[in-house]
Protein backbone atom coordinates (compact mmCIF):
# COMPACT_ATOMS: atom_id res chain seq x y z
CA UNK A 1 0.00 0.00 0.00
CA UNK A 2 2.83 2.34 0.88
CA UNK A 3 4.42 1.70 -2.52
CA UNK A 4 1.11 2.38 -4.28
CA UNK A 5 0.61 5.62 -2.36
CA UNK A 6 4.16 6.70 -3.18
CA UNK A 7 3.63 5.96 -6.89
CA UNK A 8 0.40 7.93 -6.95
CA UNK A 9 2.07 10.92 -5.30
CA UNK A 10 5.03 10.66 -7.67
CA UNK A 11 2.78 10.52 -10.75
CA UNK A 12 0.82 13.51 -9.48
CA UNK A 13 4.01 15.45 -8.93
CA UNK A 14 5.31 14.60 -12.37
CA UNK A 15 1.99 15.55 -13.96
CA UNK A 16 2.01 18.93 -12.20
CA UNK A 17 5.62 19.54 -13.25
CA UNK A 18 4.75 18.65 -16.84
CA UNK A 19 1.83 21.07 -16.79
CA UNK A 20 4.05 23.82 -15.43
CA UNK A 21 6.78 23.20 -18.02
CA UNK A 22 4.18 23.10 -20.81
CA UNK A 23 2.70 26.47 -19.82
CA UNK A 24 6.00 28.26 -19.30
CA UNK A 25 6.88 28.74 -23.00
CA UNK A 26 3.41 30.15 -23.67
CA UNK A 27 3.71 32.50 -20.73
CA UNK A 28 7.13 33.61 -21.94
CA UNK A 29 5.80 34.12 -25.49
CA UNK A 30 3.00 36.30 -24.14
CA UNK A 31 5.23 38.35 -21.82
CA UNK A 32 3.56 41.80 -22.00
CA UNK A 33 6.87 43.53 -21.25
CA UNK A 34 8.85 41.82 -24.02
CA UNK A 35 9.31 44.08 -27.04
CA UNK A 36 8.68 42.35 -30.36
CA UNK A 37 10.87 44.13 -32.90
CA UNK A 38 10.28 43.49 -36.60
CA UNK A 39 13.43 43.12 -38.69
CA UNK A 40 12.47 45.16 -41.77
CA UNK A 41 15.82 44.16 -43.30
CA UNK A 42 16.32 40.43 -42.85
CA UNK A 43 20.07 40.47 -43.59
CA UNK A 44 19.65 38.19 -46.61
CA UNK A 45 17.68 39.81 -49.43
CA UNK A 46 15.45 42.72 -50.46
CA UNK A 47 12.29 40.66 -51.03
CA UNK A 48 10.30 42.81 -48.58
CA UNK A 49 11.26 46.07 -50.29
CA UNK A 50 10.13 48.06 -53.35
CA UNK A 51 12.60 50.20 -55.30
CA UNK A 52 11.89 53.53 -57.02
CA UNK A 53 14.70 55.50 -58.67
CA UNK A 54 14.12 58.80 -60.45
CA UNK A 55 13.92 58.50 -64.27
CA UNK A 56 13.04 54.80 -63.90
CA UNK A 57 9.88 52.79 -63.36
CA UNK A 58 8.92 51.34 -59.97
CA UNK A 59 10.84 48.12 -59.39
CA UNK A 60 13.76 49.00 -61.69
CA UNK A 61 16.89 48.72 -59.55
CA UNK A 62 18.94 50.81 -61.96
CA UNK A 63 22.67 50.16 -61.76
CA UNK A 64 22.03 47.57 -59.03
CA UNK A 65 21.94 50.56 -56.68
CA UNK A 66 20.39 48.69 -53.77
CA UNK A 67 21.86 45.30 -52.91
CA UNK A 68 22.78 43.01 -50.03
CA UNK A 69 26.47 42.42 -49.44
CA UNK A 70 28.02 40.73 -46.40
CA UNK A 71 24.63 40.81 -44.64
CA UNK A 72 24.39 44.60 -45.10
CA UNK A 73 21.79 46.56 -47.06
CA UNK A 74 24.04 48.69 -49.25
CA UNK A 75 23.58 51.68 -51.54
CA UNK A 76 26.12 51.65 -54.39
CA UNK A 77 26.97 53.61 -57.52
CA UNK A 78 29.53 51.44 -59.30
CA UNK A 79 26.92 50.95 -62.04
CA UNK A 80 26.68 54.71 -62.72
CA UNK A 81 28.84 56.86 -64.98
CA UNK A 82 27.15 60.02 -63.67
CA UNK A 83 24.59 60.46 -60.90
CA UNK A 84 22.41 62.70 -63.11
CA UNK A 85 19.91 63.51 -60.31
CA UNK A 86 18.77 59.88 -60.16
CA UNK A 87 17.64 60.07 -56.54
CA UNK A 88 16.40 56.72 -55.32
CA UNK A 89 14.40 55.19 -52.49
CA UNK A 90 13.78 51.66 -51.31
CA UNK A 91 10.40 51.22 -49.59
CA UNK A 92 9.40 48.63 -47.02
CA UNK A 93 6.35 46.68 -48.19
CA UNK A 94 4.01 47.81 -45.38
CA UNK A 95 3.02 51.24 -44.00
CA UNK A 96 3.05 52.03 -40.27
CA UNK A 97 1.54 54.71 -38.05
CA UNK A 98 2.66 54.34 -34.41
CA UNK A 99 6.15 52.89 -34.04
CA UNK A 100 9.79 53.06 -33.09
CA UNK A 101 12.15 52.82 -36.07
CA UNK A 102 15.82 52.04 -35.50
CA UNK A 103 18.63 51.88 -38.04
CA UNK A 104 22.37 51.36 -37.77
CA UNK A 105 24.23 52.93 -40.70
CA UNK A 106 27.55 54.23 -41.93
CA UNK A 107 28.86 56.14 -44.94
CA UNK A 108 31.69 54.62 -46.96
CA UNK A 109 33.75 55.32 -50.06
CA UNK A 110 33.51 58.24 -52.45
CA UNK A 111 30.52 60.16 -53.73
CA UNK A 112 29.21 59.27 -57.18
CA UNK A 113 30.43 61.65 -59.95
CA UNK A 114 27.78 64.27 -60.64
CA UNK A 115 26.28 64.11 -57.17
CA UNK A 116 25.34 67.51 -55.68
CA UNK A 117 27.65 68.99 -53.07
CA UNK A 118 24.98 68.91 -50.36
CA UNK A 119 24.55 65.15 -50.89
CA UNK A 120 28.09 64.32 -49.70
CA UNK A 121 27.69 61.65 -46.99
CA UNK A 122 23.95 62.23 -47.09
CA UNK A 123 21.07 59.74 -46.87
CA UNK A 124 17.82 59.51 -44.98
CA UNK A 125 15.05 57.56 -43.33
CA UNK A 126 11.83 58.68 -45.01
CA UNK A 127 8.79 58.18 -42.75
CA UNK A 128 5.04 58.85 -42.98
CA UNK A 129 5.58 58.83 -46.74
CA UNK A 130 3.49 58.24 -49.81
CA UNK A 131 3.31 54.77 -51.33
CA UNK A 132 6.38 54.31 -53.54
CA UNK A 133 4.16 52.83 -56.26
CA UNK A 134 2.39 56.20 -56.59
CA UNK A 135 5.59 58.14 -57.39
CA UNK A 136 5.96 59.63 -60.84
CA UNK A 137 8.75 58.40 -63.12
CA UNK A 138 10.54 61.74 -62.77
CA UNK A 139 9.64 62.36 -59.10
CA UNK A 140 12.71 63.11 -56.99
CA UNK A 141 11.50 62.41 -53.43
CA UNK A 142 8.39 60.86 -51.90
CA UNK A 143 6.09 63.27 -50.10
CA UNK A 144 7.26 62.39 -46.61
CA UNK A 145 9.08 63.37 -43.44
CA UNK A 146 12.84 62.85 -43.78
CA UNK A 147 15.07 61.93 -40.88
CA UNK A 148 18.21 63.17 -42.61
CA UNK A 149 21.37 61.13 -42.05
CA UNK A 150 24.66 63.01 -42.49
CA UNK A 151 28.31 62.11 -42.04
CA UNK A 152 31.11 64.53 -41.20
CA UNK A 153 33.84 65.63 -43.59
CA UNK A 154 36.59 65.04 -41.03
CA UNK A 155 36.84 68.67 -39.95
CA UNK A 156 33.62 70.66 -39.71
CA UNK A 157 30.63 70.12 -37.41
CA UNK A 158 27.71 68.44 -39.16
CA UNK A 159 24.76 67.08 -37.21
CA UNK A 160 22.78 63.97 -38.14
CA UNK A 161 19.14 62.88 -37.62
CA UNK A 162 18.09 66.30 -38.87
CA UNK A 163 14.62 67.05 -40.21
CA UNK A 164 13.90 67.71 -43.89
CA UNK A 165 10.43 68.09 -45.40
CA UNK A 166 9.90 67.09 -49.05
CA UNK A 167 6.33 68.22 -49.71
CA UNK A 168 5.58 68.47 -46.00
CA UNK A 169 5.54 70.76 -42.97
CA UNK A 170 5.60 70.19 -39.21
CA UNK A 171 4.74 72.15 -36.07
CA UNK A 172 7.49 73.09 -33.63
CA UNK A 173 6.22 74.59 -30.42
CA UNK A 174 3.10 76.43 -31.58
CA UNK A 175 4.54 77.43 -34.96
CA UNK A 176 4.11 75.81 -38.37
CA UNK A 177 7.65 75.12 -39.56
CA UNK A 178 7.89 75.72 -43.32
CA UNK A 179 11.66 75.75 -43.94
CA UNK A 180 12.94 72.67 -45.75
CA UNK A 181 15.44 71.49 -43.11
CA UNK A 182 16.34 72.04 -39.47
CA UNK A 183 19.41 70.69 -37.71
CA UNK A 184 19.25 68.40 -34.71
CA UNK A 185 21.39 68.79 -31.59
CA UNK A 186 23.49 65.68 -32.32
CA UNK A 187 27.24 65.58 -32.39
CA UNK A 188 29.19 65.03 -35.63
CA UNK A 189 30.15 61.52 -36.75
CA UNK A 190 33.23 61.63 -38.97
CA UNK A 191 34.67 58.76 -40.96
CA UNK A 192 33.14 55.35 -41.56
CA UNK A 193 31.90 54.70 -38.02
CA UNK A 194 28.56 53.02 -37.35
CA UNK A 195 25.81 55.27 -36.00
CA UNK A 196 22.47 54.18 -34.50
CA UNK A 197 19.49 56.45 -35.08
CA UNK A 198 16.02 55.87 -33.66
CA UNK A 199 12.72 57.56 -34.42
CA UNK A 200 9.55 57.52 -32.35
CA UNK A 201 6.49 58.33 -34.47
CA UNK A 202 3.05 58.58 -32.87
CA UNK A 203 0.62 59.02 -35.74
CA UNK A 204 -0.07 62.66 -36.61
CA UNK A 205 0.95 63.92 -33.16
CA UNK A 206 4.53 63.51 -31.93
CA UNK A 207 7.79 62.59 -33.71
CA UNK A 208 11.17 62.39 -31.93
CA UNK A 209 14.68 61.73 -33.25
CA UNK A 210 17.40 59.99 -31.22
CA UNK A 211 21.09 59.39 -31.96
CA UNK A 212 22.98 56.81 -29.90
CA UNK A 213 20.17 56.89 -27.33
CA UNK A 214 20.04 60.68 -26.91
CA UNK A 215 17.05 62.76 -27.99
CA UNK A 216 18.16 65.34 -30.59
CA UNK A 217 14.93 66.70 -32.15
CA UNK A 218 11.18 66.82 -31.43
CA UNK A 219 8.21 68.15 -33.40
CA UNK A 220 4.49 67.62 -33.93
CA UNK A 221 1.66 67.42 -36.45
CA UNK A 222 3.42 66.23 -39.62
CA UNK A 223 1.37 67.34 -42.61
CA UNK A 224 1.44 67.77 -46.36
CA UNK A 225 2.54 71.23 -47.53
CA UNK A 226 5.43 73.31 -48.78
CA UNK A 227 7.73 72.49 -51.68
CA UNK A 228 11.07 70.66 -52.15
CA UNK A 229 9.45 67.88 -54.17
CA UNK A 230 8.91 67.65 -57.92
CA UNK A 231 7.53 65.28 -60.52
CA UNK A 232 4.68 64.18 -58.25
CA UNK A 233 0.97 63.79 -58.96
CA UNK A 234 -0.59 67.10 -57.79
CA UNK A 235 -3.71 65.23 -56.67
CA UNK A 236 -1.63 63.48 -53.99
CA UNK A 237 -0.34 66.72 -52.48
CA UNK A 238 -3.26 67.98 -50.42
CA UNK A 239 -1.66 70.80 -48.43
CA UNK A 240 -2.70 70.89 -44.78
CA UNK A 241 -3.64 67.21 -44.61
CA UNK A 242 -2.19 65.65 -41.47
CA UNK A 243 0.02 62.58 -41.93
CA UNK A 244 -0.97 59.86 -39.47
CA UNK A 245 1.37 57.29 -41.02
CA UNK A 246 2.65 55.96 -44.29
CA UNK A 247 5.60 54.35 -46.01
CA UNK A 248 9.12 53.93 -44.66
CA UNK A 249 12.00 54.17 -47.13
CA UNK A 250 15.78 54.55 -47.29
CA UNK A 251 17.50 56.98 -49.67
CA UNK A 252 20.14 56.86 -52.36
CA UNK A 253 21.39 60.42 -52.84
CA UNK A 254 24.78 59.80 -54.53
CA UNK A 255 27.00 58.76 -51.60
CA UNK A 256 27.51 55.06 -50.76
CA UNK A 257 25.93 54.04 -47.46
CA UNK A 258 25.49 50.76 -45.62
CA UNK A 259 22.72 49.71 -43.23
CA UNK A 260 23.52 46.95 -40.75
CA UNK A 261 20.02 46.85 -39.26
CA UNK A 262 16.64 48.40 -39.99
CA UNK A 263 14.08 47.36 -37.40
CA UNK A 264 10.71 48.50 -36.13
CA UNK A 265 8.68 48.16 -32.94
CA UNK A 266 4.99 48.53 -33.74
CA UNK A 267 3.29 50.66 -31.08
CA UNK A 268 -0.18 49.94 -32.45
CA UNK A 269 -1.80 46.73 -31.21
CA UNK A 270 -3.64 45.15 -28.31
CA UNK A 271 -3.84 47.09 -25.03
CA UNK A 272 -6.40 44.82 -23.35
CA UNK A 273 -4.69 43.08 -20.37
CA UNK A 274 -7.17 40.22 -20.71
CA UNK A 275 -5.92 39.32 -24.19
CA UNK A 276 -3.23 36.70 -24.86
CA UNK A 277 -1.21 39.16 -26.96
CA UNK A 278 -1.48 42.20 -24.66
CA UNK A 279 1.62 44.38 -24.71
CA UNK A 280 2.26 47.01 -22.08
CA UNK A 281 4.19 49.30 -24.43
CA UNK A 282 1.39 49.67 -27.00
CA UNK A 283 0.36 53.31 -27.49
CA UNK A 284 -2.60 53.01 -29.89
CA UNK A 285 -5.17 50.33 -29.15
CA UNK A 286 -6.36 48.18 -32.04
CA UNK A 287 -9.24 46.01 -30.68
CA UNK A 288 -9.31 43.87 -33.83
CA UNK A 289 -5.76 42.70 -33.14
CA UNK A 290 -6.54 41.24 -29.70
CA UNK A 291 -6.50 37.46 -29.27
CA UNK A 292 -8.49 35.77 -26.51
Amino acid sequence: MRNLTFLLLLCGSLFWSACKSTSSPEQAANDPEKEEWIQLFNGKDLDDWIIKIRQHEVGDNFGNTFRVKDSLLTVNYDGYTDFDSQFGHIFYKEPFSYYKLRAKYRFVGDQCPGGPGWAYRNSGLMIHGQDGKTMGVDQDFPISIEVQLLGGNGTDPRTTANLCTPGTNVVMGDTLFTNHCINSSSKTYHGDQWVTTEVIALGDSLIQHFVEGEEVLTYNNPQIGGGSVSGHDPALKVDGQLLSGGSISLQSESHPVEFMTVELLNLEGCKDPKAKNYKSYIVKHDPASCEY
